[in-house]
């Protein structure tokens, strides 16, 4: 070790105040750099077992593959194991009870399959010859049955058809009926013998509404015939973007004829076949970093800068004993080095730690209100750790270049003489006569300290105006995700939807209302019907979805018309601000425009919002009753009465362009039908409950045949655990962007005070009070405030601006400003930088004026 460095430990040593602020602050950047990286890999660990515990650990399905063909698959070597799955159909049930569930639902798949689907064995064991089954153990428990373990039965095999068009059907299409016929029939192929060795829980393959109770049976691929057609599903060895192309290779060299990838779980590998997707996660992780960095930088800068000022004299010690440039530069470096040694380590097990201790509050919380097994565990890859140290290095680098540079320059005269930090001229500390009008003395002496010490005041306004940018940006990136996930997401606001109802009264769909458990209900009538549109009125997203008008030069809108139970629409209306007692006593019939969709364009790839149509309150659309493909009857007009993107239960936006929602109650929809009948018509019940399992279940026990009970709980409750989970990542991230950001600031002052000892001492030798010394750093805050705000506010909305641009190419909604997160900066700026300097001044307060005038450091 050369002599320079060795003099550089010892400074560091001396001065340990100012050693310790500068390693703490880089252990907070490691720390925040670390943490963001072990939370992304620990969430996409979590959100893969979720996936894989919900849907399998599978990767690509080849549907209909030919059987001689499945070689060719299992020995391709990105295939790690193969599924082999075949739906044998269905047969009649005669021990059911449910007339929404008659059949028994048989499907077959090898071993392989067992292992990577979720069968969860709740009794017996897992089948492993020909002939052998599981059971779903709902059979047992909803019906009259004596299909327990050991027993054989002999069943005969079909497919069941829509009685009109032949159309096969599966488990996710439920039985229609009408006039309470069934609109299907069962078809047989085959008669089959079965021996019961298991039983198991509902599986993926089985919804409420699903037909058949599920039966897994052992499939040996080698019984296959060479006509047979099987599904052959691949978990492959190394899931990176080539699985695209290796599977539509080997679907061509199979004859598969479908290929099906799981999304799902894909994604969360990073992998995505979407090249929109893709550019939107790269510019965003682009985006995120260059924040994340430009914090960290900002903060070691001014801890490095800091120090280099208050070494200037050392260093012109140095300098007048024959120093170089470059040893003096490098003196900075090997600080740097030396402080990246202590902090890095310190920091990256101090990010660990802290998302340890998130996931193990948080995990509880995810558990209940998700209502999953898997808990996020902390997942330190090798890459996230190299992540880490590469990018904290190199921060501290880049933090410590501009200092070292300065440090190079100074020369002996000028570091004896302090000259370098303090130049002043009359024009330099200048001020305008207003402020000393306006605000006193003691406003004009803060400024012209200010600006007389203008490299410590450009550091701390730099230091608020990045930490502005970081929590702006970052609030606006994460509030936008959740934007741009729930837009992906179905907007489901019911736990179960009863349809089949044709004319029925209060007293029908009370048995369902006042069952156990439920907490809300709602009645809707929703009629088809059709709008002309003037072409003024109607979006450019429309215009270019329609591409041309109708030859009266109007706009063909498709019109759902929803009329609500009158009790539930009056609280509907109540939620949005609208009087319902105005529309019902109008003599023009209205409702409530629902202007907001949502739909994904297949040519661009995007997921876009719009509004429906340009109109505005008390406007009117004439609709139209739809009869056959052209024919329209006259129906009258409507007035708006509101407009709201809020929908109300039971009720899905339109979602498409061209396509507009009313909503009205029953009492003003007869008024506007005036007794007519529409052909188009559709009587759905809607139910909230606290448990919608158990309320799906006593609904099945009531119901007739021709109404159909759809139970959307599991569907819904991945939606919320989707939003939960970012929640999660949301508030986090912003907590640590918080952290470090209230780090920075307070490090920044706190150090730029300590330094001005010798400055407030003159102030008070000369005779200021202390109710004009606080008056003046009172001031100086202010000033701060204003200063970050000023160039802060406008740099974090171009940054938004470019975070917006990039979700574009997914996603197209309309940019909105986060008016409530730039309060919270503004009033958290002068909290934050009035605080800091209060305690930074009280800690120095008491010091004698004499010792104040003889500081010379730390």
């Amino acid at each position: 070790m050369n002599i320079v460095n060795k003099i550089t430990l010892r400074q560091l040593k001396q001065n340990k105040r100012r050693t310790l602020v500068t390693i703490i602050g880089v252990i907070i950047s490691v720390a925040m750099v670390t943490a963001v990286a072990v939370l992304a890999t620990s969430f996409q660990d979590f959100m893969k077992q979720v996936t894989i515990a919900s849907d399998g650990e599978w990767h690509v399905e080849y549907a209909n593959t030919p059987a001689n063909q499945l070689p060719t698959i299992q020995e391709d070597e990105q295939t790690d194991e193969l599924v082999v799955t075949n739906d044998l159909g269905y047969a009649e049930f005669d021990g059911a009870e449910r007339e929404s569930k008659p059949y028994l639902f048989f499907k077959e798949m090898n071993e392989a399959g067992f292992d990577l689907f979720p069968v969860q064995l709740t009794e017996g064991r897992l089948p492993q010859s020909s002939g052998e089954v599981l059971i779903n153990e709902n059979i047992l428990a909803d019906t009259k049955t004596d299909l327990g373990i050991g027993t054989t039965f002999t069943v005969d095999i079909g497919q069941r058809v829509a009685l009109n068009s032949e159309q096969p059907l599966g488990q996710e299409t439920s039985i229609q009926y009408e006039d309470k016929k069934a609109l299907e029939k069962l078809k047989p192929k085959q008669t089959k013998t079965f021996t019961v060795v298991g039983t198991m829980e509902s599986t993926i393959w089985e919804r409420s509404w699903s037909p058949g109770y599920t039966i897994l049976h052992y499939l040996d691929p080698s019984t296959l015939n060479e006509g047979d057609k099987v599904n052959s599903i691949a978990k492959v060895n190394n899931v990176n973007s080539s699985i695209y192309d290796n599977a539509e290779h080997l679907a061509e060299q199979t004859g598969a004829e479908e290929i099906h990838y799981h999304d799902s779980l894909l994604r969360y590998y990073g992998v995505t076949d979407h090249s929109n997707l893709k550019k939107t996660f790269f510019s965003l992780i682009v985006i995120l970093m260059l924040i994340i960095m430009i914090g960290s930088i900002s903060l070691i800068y001014n801890a490095f800068a800091i120090s280099v000022s208050e070494r200037s004299k050392h260093l012109g010690m140095l300098s007048s004993i024959g120093a170089t440039k470059r040893q003096k530069r490098n003196s900075v470096f090997f600080e740097g080095g030396v402080i990246g040694a202590i902090s890095i380590p310190i920091g990256i097990l101090s990010g660990i730690a802290g998302i340890a201790a998130t996931f193990m509050f948080i995990n509880p919380i995810i558990q209940e209100v998700a209502n999953v097994d898997q808990k996020l565990s902390v997942v330190v890859t090798p890459i996230s750790l190299v992540s880490a140290v590469v990018v904290s290095a190199v921060t501290i680098l880049i933090s410590s270049y501009l200092p070292a540079r300065k440090a190079s320059k100074l020369t002996a005269m000028d570091a004896i003489r302090q000259t370098q930090d303090v130049k002043l001229t009359g024009k330099a500390v200048k001020t305008s006569k207003l402020v000393r009008k306006m605000f006193g003395m003691e406003a004009e002496i803060g400024l012209k300290n200010l600006k007389r010490n203008k490299k410590r005041y450009k550091a701390t306004v730099f230091s608020l105006v990045i930490s502005i940018i970081l929590f702006l940006t970052v609030s606006f990136f994460t509030d936008n995700i959740k934007k741009s996930l729930e837009l992906t997401q179905a907007d489901i606001n019911y736990d179960i939807k009863l349809s089949g109802f044709e004319d029925v009264s209060a007293d029908d769909i009370k048995p369902y209302t006042q069952l156990e458990g439920v907490t809300a209900s709602t009645f809707i009538r929703t009629i088809y019907l059709s709008a002309s549109v003037e072409e003024k009125k109607v979006p450019e997203v429309v215009k270019d979805y329609k591409q041309r008008p109708l030859d009266n030069g109007k706009y063909s809108y498709s019109v759902n018309l929803y009329a609500m139970d009158d009790e539930s629409f009056r609280k509907y209306a109540g939620e949005i601000g609208k009087k319902t007692d105005d529309m019902i006593e109008a003599d023009q019939p209205s409702a409530i425009l629902v202007n907001e969709i949502t739909y994904n364009d297949q040519s661009s790839g995007r997921v876009i919002e719009t509004e429906g149509i340009l109109t505005n309150v008390n406007e009117t659309l004439t609709l139209h009753s739809i009869r056959g493909e052209t024919e329209q009857k006259g129906l009258g007009e409507i007035e708006i009465a509101a407009l709201t993107d809020q929908l109300p239960m039971g009720i899905t936006s339109t979602s498409r362009p061209g396509g507009v929602d009313l909503i009205t109650s029953e009492q003003m929809l007869e008024t506007f039908l005036s007794n007519q009948k529409p052909e188009h018509a559709r009587n759905t019940l809607y139910l909230n409950s606290s448990d919608p399992m158990k309320t799906q279940e006593a609904i099945e026990e009531i119901k007739p045949s021709h109404i159909r009970a759809y139970n959307v709980e599991q569907s819904r409750q991945q939606q919320e655990r989707m939003l939960l989970f970012m929640s999660v990542f949301t508030y986090g991230f912003i907590a640590l962007i918080s952290a470090i950001s209230i780090a920075n600031i307070f490090n920044t002052i706190s150090t730029s005070i300590a330094i001005r000892k010798r400055e407030f001492a003159m102030l008070k030798s000369v005779g200021m009070t202390p109710k004009g010394f606080n008056k003046m750093i009172n001031y100086e805050s202010i000033f701060y405030g204003f200063k970050a705000l000023i160039y802060g506010l406008p740099i974090s909305i171009a940054c938004m601006g470019a975070i917006y641009v990039s979700l574009r190419h997914t996603f197209t909604y309309g940019f909105a400003l986060p008016w409530i997160s730039i309060l919270y900066v503004i009033i958290a700026i002068f909290i934050i930088v009035g605080s800091t300097m209060l305690y930074s001044i009280r800690k120095i307060k008491k010091q004698n004026i004499i010792e104040g005038l003889r500081q010379e450091n730390l």
